[in-house]
């Protein structure tokens, strides 16, 4: 089956998006917060603490309620490795390395150097993972990059301390070997993945943080500190999983670079701060670098596969139910497409996961 038009504007550009906007919009409120706070205390233990244990609440509250088993698939015996992985990488390696860095960088410079997050997620994905690309996905991430910068520029060019710049490089390096590590489980249970990854960085950091001499604030701001971590951590995480799930993770790293562009809105409403030429430049390069990425086509034969993930019964899932598989729609248990081999338009997610 053959169809000449572009993929369809899936929940992945959705959940991409919203995952961007509430980490872009913890960061003014992060500002405010690291006045009271440990820098790395706050924004390596506390934002990650508060993400995993809001998670972990929610799901216990939420899923427990509905009277049933959850909808998404478990992680498996197999994923662990990936997921410790991402966690150290993602949760302890590169706070940590992003703090070091940041006490030797200019803040201009260090703004800068993390543009290259999104950079290098998506070279590990294209040149290590495999991840298929084009000429037009790579020039959106150059204009989705291009505005990140622009938009990080603070007037003055300062050079920081050599081992402080590669620091805050080193913890880009770190994210994006998180992202695609991330990639890997993203079958599974999103807010489990972002509960555990949470938990295990938040207490990991606090302890170092409380090693080094940090002091633990009053209860009120520790409260916050939690409230900005579920949403701009936690929530966020959840759905750049389900982002990555549907996307792949060049895609869904592409999407996510706007976040600097949110936060910069919100600091303009709520912190006074005035619009510059370079804001407005760096909007329309990231305009259309989203737009170069929603207008995507890809489309060749493929083959399908044997997983386990949250689904319902569409073009992909035409299997037959066991007795123990759970009722309803969407439903998460281990299922065998049919040897199918087809061609329609389709992103890089987990149902085409395929060699080119």
């Amino acid at each position: 089956m053959s169809q000449n038009k572009r993929p369809p504007v899936r929940g992945g550009v959705v959940y991409a998006l919203a995952a961007a906007a509430l980490f872009g919009a913890s960061t003014p409120f992060a500002k405010v917060l690291v006045a009271q706070v440990d820098p790395v205390l706050l924004v390596a233990g506390l934002l990650y603490l508060g993400s995993g244990c809001g998670l972990l609440a929610g799901d216990r509250l939420w899923v427990r309620r509905k009277g049933h088993g959850p909808s998404e698939a478990s992680l498996r015996r197999a994923d662990v490795p990936w997921l410790a992985g991402a966690v150290l990488f993602g949760g302890v390696v590169a706070p940590v390395l992003l703090m070091t860095g940041l006490a030797a960088t200019p803040a201009s410079t260090a703004s800068l150097l993390l543009n290259r997050e999104g950079v290098l997620t998506a070279l590990l994905a294209w040149f290590v993972f495999r991840e298929n690309f084009d000429r037009r996905i790579a020039l959106g991430m150059v204009a989705i990059t291009a505005g990140g910068v622009l938009l990080s520029w603070e007037g003055g060019s300062e050079v920081g301390i050599p081992l402080g710049a590669l620091s805050v490089a080193g913890a880009c390096l770190a994210w994006a070997i998180d992202n695609n590590l991330t990639r890997k489980v993203s079958a599974g249970d999103p807010m489990q993945i972002a509960a555990i990854k949470g938990l295990v960085a938040g207490n990991v950091n606090v302890g170092i943080a409380l090693a080094r001499g940090a002091e633990v604030p009053d209860f009120w701001t520790v409260a916050a500190c939690g409230i900005v971590g579920l949403a701009g951590y936690g929530v966020s995480l959840t759905l750049f999983v389900l982002a990555l799930r549907n996307l792949g993770t060049a895609r869904s790293g592409a999407y996510f670079s706007v976040a600097p562009f949110v936060g910069a809105v919100i600091s303009l409403a709520l912190l006074g701060d005035r619009p510059t030429v370079a804001f407005f430049l760096a909007a329309a390069l990231m305009g259309v670098g989203v737009w170069l990425h929603l207008t995507e086509r890809h489309e060749h034969e493929h083959e399908d596969m044997s997983h386990d993930h949250s689904h319902v019964h569409d073009e992909h899932h035409q299997h037959e139910h066991g007795p123990d598989d759970p009722p309803g729609e969407p439903h998460s248990h281990p299922h065998d497409h049919l040897p199918m081999r087809h061609s329609h338009p389709n992103y890089p997610d987990i149902h085409h996961r395929h060699e080119h």
